[in-house]
């Protein structure tokens, strides 16, 4: 049985441990956000406060797009981008770890209070009915405010989300 959960693509690139769990995993990553480790890659505006850490991770999401530009892993992910909220197949990530890119549509449903790519993560999150996993405690704090049904968890309670039982997926 694996767990789901809907976060964004540079989370991969920033938190490592999402690449090793301890147990089966699958995330489902809207494809805009494929599309902004283009943008983070070439922005000279640092990801992280430490120099070191902004280098390794600037790394890291060098190494994710030239992974999803392998041919057959970019194959994958050109089939679903002709139907709105198509899914790739997976995408192995390591031993228990796998990806599915969503062709998310952001239809304004949350307005002003929510980014076009939050909001994308929100409609992915209720559509396949799985909590999203995010380091912004700000976005965290809107959901909660906001009460938008979904269920959403910092990526520092990792561990806990993947032991969570009323929420794992079916097989």
């Amino acid at each position: 049985m694996s767990r789901q959960f809907v976060t964004e693509a540079v989370m991969m690139a920033i938190y490592g441990q999402l690449l090793v769990p301890s147990s089966p995993v699958e995330y489902i990553v809207p494809y805009t956000t494929i599309m902004e480790l283009y943008e983070l890659r070439d922005s000279d505006e640092p990801l992280m406060n430490r120099p070191d850490d902004d280098k390794h991770v600037k790394l890291k999401i060098r190494e994710l797009i030239n992974y999803f530009e392998e041919p057959l892993n970019s194959k994958k992910i050109n089939r679903c981008l002709s139907i709105p909220w198509a899914k790739s197949s997976a995408i192995l990530l390591g031993g228990q770890a796998q990806i599915t890119i969503i062709n998310s549509m952001d239809t304004e449903t949350y307005g002003e209070v929510f980014d076009p790519i939050e909001t994308e993560l929100l409609l992915s999150s209720q559509r396949e009915k799985v909590p999203i996993l995010t380091d912004q405690f700000e976005l965290i704090q809107r959901i909660i405010e906001g009460g938008i049904p979904v269920q959403v968890y910092d990526i520092d309670d990792f561990d806990f989300a993947m032991e969570e039982e009323s929420f794992r997926s079916s097989p």
